[in-house]
């Protein structure tokens, strides 16, 4: 059997599951490792440029406005690889390629694959994705092995707070700098298992544009900032945009030294592993005195006090 997954969060449960054999094409954004041994079958139209924050909300907004895809696939590689089946998704048409630019591309071939969209909403959804692309594959039980001990890191972190009787931290995660966004679908959930409530947030829809005003108002203890598909060095380029901000230097979470960026991976690629790495994080974030940010996730955040050593 031969799989497609035209989207990272499907290719890391894929490897997270040991179901990568059955891969053989992936899209640009995957890890290292797939796009090393995979072929790579979804592109993006910016590759390879550099824009910022907002250079690229008024690409993805003018682009969807005109009914137009980020995204596109290569045909020949597809043709070529022939698959049985392709991993695709209807969450969000601005991160991913969608199932409608999918299914245009598969028109193509000679041989229909099996179109599986996952869309998952909230947390539960991204962990039933596990078990959807596991049966697939005649795979189920490799889903709830997987699922199980990540399971049980969540019920950890839960049991501990309760057993310390910890107070739910005013959090605020932000998911782009300009304009900002707040966050949406499962990354509300990851910050309530972590021990935090995000009042700004939107649980199981769509992130939206929340004016600067609205959050000063709320005035989060913790300011997280993941912009999607940034990573920490990115990030950081458009720091001064926030810090710029009047009233910046004000907000609880500044005074506390309260503020870090995190790599975009553990918060919007929704593979049930790197949210719950989010939840590991985010927990050792909102409460250190209860927990440690886990060895393999130290690399994943900064403290914006600690640029400078950082840069």
């Amino acid at each position: 059997m031969k799989v497609c997954s035209f989207l990272p969060a499907a290719t890391q449960m894929m490897y997270d599951m040991g179901l990568q054999e059955y891969l053989y094409g992936v899209t640009f954004e995957c890890s290292k490792r797939a796009l090393e041994e995979k072929q790579k079958v979804v592109r993006y139209v910016l590759e390879g440029n550099t824009y910022t924050s907002i250079e690229i909300d008024k690409i993805f907004s003018a682009s969807k406005a005109q009914g137009k895809s980020m995204y596109y696939v290569d045909d020949a590689i597809l043709q070529q690889i022939q698959p049985d089946i392709i991993f695709t998704q209807d969450v969000c048409e601005v991160c991913q390629i969608d199932t409608a630019c999918t299914a245009a591309a598969v028109a193509k071939l000679t041989k229909q694959p099996l179109l599986i969209p996952l869309t998952p909403n909230n947390l539960t959804d991204v962990f039933t994705t596990a078990i959807v692309i596991a049966k697939a594959l005649g795979k189920e039980e490799a889903a709830y092995k997987y699922l199980a001990g990540l399971q049980h890191t969540i019920d950890f972190i839960i049991d501990e707070m309760r057993r310390t009787r910890a107070l739910p931290k005013r959090v605020m995660l932000m998911e782009w700098i300009e304009p900002i966004y707040n966050c949406g679908h499962w990354i509300p959930h990851q910050v309530a298992y972590a021990g935090g409530i995000d009042m700004l947030a939107n649980p199981g829809g769509d992130s939206i544009v929340t004016p600067w005003e609205k959050v000063l108002r709320y005035n989060p203890e913790v300011l997280v900032i993941a912009p999607c598909g940034f990573e920490i060095k990115r990030t950081m380029e458009e720091l001064h945009l926030l810090t710029e901000k009047p009233g910046w230097s004000n907000m609880t979470a500044v005074q506390e030294q309260a503020v870090f960026i995190a790599d975009y991976d553990l918060f919007t690629q929704p593979s049930a592993g790197t949210l719950v790495d989010g939840i590991q994080l985010l927990a050792a974030l909102f409460n250190p005195h209860l927990f440690k940010v886990p060895v393999h996730l130290q690399h994943k955040y900064l403290n914006i006090q600690n640029v400078a050593a950082f840069v």
